[in-house]
């Protein structure tokens, strides 16, 4: 059912019964998706589609980290660097469709986000019908500390999240556990770590709904519950650096400390991020934000801070990105628009949706 004996080993396909499993199997790169990975779901799920003996599908990470880290974003900088990025832009147009696919699957479609679950990660499980995270869950977007922009349908969930949750999450990246995933909306039922083993056995044998509501628990307490007071009031702003003088003259804890985080992050990727998010409502369905991140990665392939980003987080470790330009003030209304503006080599992506509008 794989394309290839390399994506063989890194995607795991087998049915059981009335379930179709599908494990991400690169658990020493915490299975971060390539482009032979994203392939070989998209099969994966045209057969299932068509297999009447399959009634649900589940997907899970190989390994005890977690579900997916996102997409291979050394593969990333090695492409941008040796051949401008063309291969890049080919993944993320096969990996944006999939994320598509995944929200209009015709059966019902379990993310297990359990562990780690981040960028790309989140695209092949935050779109499913039934998204499933554990006392273990750390979810995130962490695409700015890289130079980088939300993507994979990010933008479009985030902007759904309540008030001006989902804008602290885009900006700052920070990582949250299954209660505020529930908060936001990125996940739909909170199950124990160790009843995941007989969850998934008994979607085999038995309905999803039956099977669920057996194992289904309230999760431990959240946090952004509680700090949705200085979230929305400061990140109600229009700008970014709106945002920020906000965080400063805030007086709490917790508000410096973003106002910290925000300093770290590329003042280029803050800015896109944020006019990325405010322009997704308006966009409609997830079909026409994932168009709108597609033509914005692929501007950031010819941005300096992608590749210094990931430099310094991946290649060399150091930490301490040299971003260009280094200050808000100096990123430009301009090199703003120029990421929604400018045209991928390869053509934009244009991707087919269904009579349904989901409602803002």
């Amino acid at each position: 059912m794989t394309g290839s004996a390399d994506s063989e080993e890194q995607v795991l396909l087998r049915t059981e019964g009335h379930a179709a499993y599908l494990t991400l199997n690169r658990p020493r790169a915490l299975n971060a998706l390539t482009h032979a990975m994203v392939r070989s779901i998209d099969e994966a799920l045209t057969a299932w589609e068509d297999d009447p003996a399959v009634r649900t599908v589940a997907i899970t990470g190989a390994g005890e980290r977690g579900l997916c880290a996102g997409g291979d974003i050394r593969s990333v900088y090695e492409d941008v660097r040796a051949g401008g990025g063309a291969a890049s832009a080919a993944f993320w147009r096969d990996e944006y469709r999939l994320n598509a696919r995944i929200a209009r699957y015709p059966k019902p479609y379990v993310a297990v986000m359990d562990g780690i679950v981040m960028g790309g990660g989140v695209g092949v499980s935050a779109h499913g019908d039934v998204r499933v995270v554990t006392e273990r869950s750390r979810i995130a977007m962490p695409e700015t500390g890289i130079g980088f922009v939300p993507d994979v349908g990010g933008t479009y969930l985030l902007a759904l999240a309540p008030g001006e949750l989902g804008t602290h999450l885009a900006l700052t990246g920070t990582h949250i556990g299954a209660a505020d995933a529930l908060l936001c909306g990125l996940a739909d039922h909170f199950v124990p770590h160790g009843d995941l083993p007989r969850l998934l056995a008994d979607l085999a044998t038995r309905p999803l709904w039956d099977a669920l509501k057996e194992y289904v628990r309230q999760p431990p307490s959240g946090e952004l519950a509680g700090q949705r007071p200085w979230i929305d009031a400061c990140y109600g702003a229009d700008t970014v650096e709106e945002i920020v003088a906000r965080l400063r003259g805030h007086g709490s804890r917790p508000a410096a400390e973003a106002a910290d985080t925000l300093a770290a992050k590329s003042p280029t990727a803050l800015k896109v991020t944020l006019a990325a998010l405010r322009s997704a409502p308006g966009l409609g369905p997830l079909e026409r934000v994932l168009e709108q991140e597609f033509r914005v990665s692929c501007a950031a392939l010819a941005s300096y801070d992608l590749v210094e980003g990931v430099r310094a987080q991946v290649i060399d470790k150091d930490r301490n990105p040299r971003w260009k330009p280094a200050a808000l003030a100096e990123v430009t209304d301009a090199d703003v628009a120029h990421h929604f503006e400018a045209r991928p080599a390869g053509g934009d992506l244009h991707l087919a949706t269904t009579p349904q509008e989901v409602a803002w």
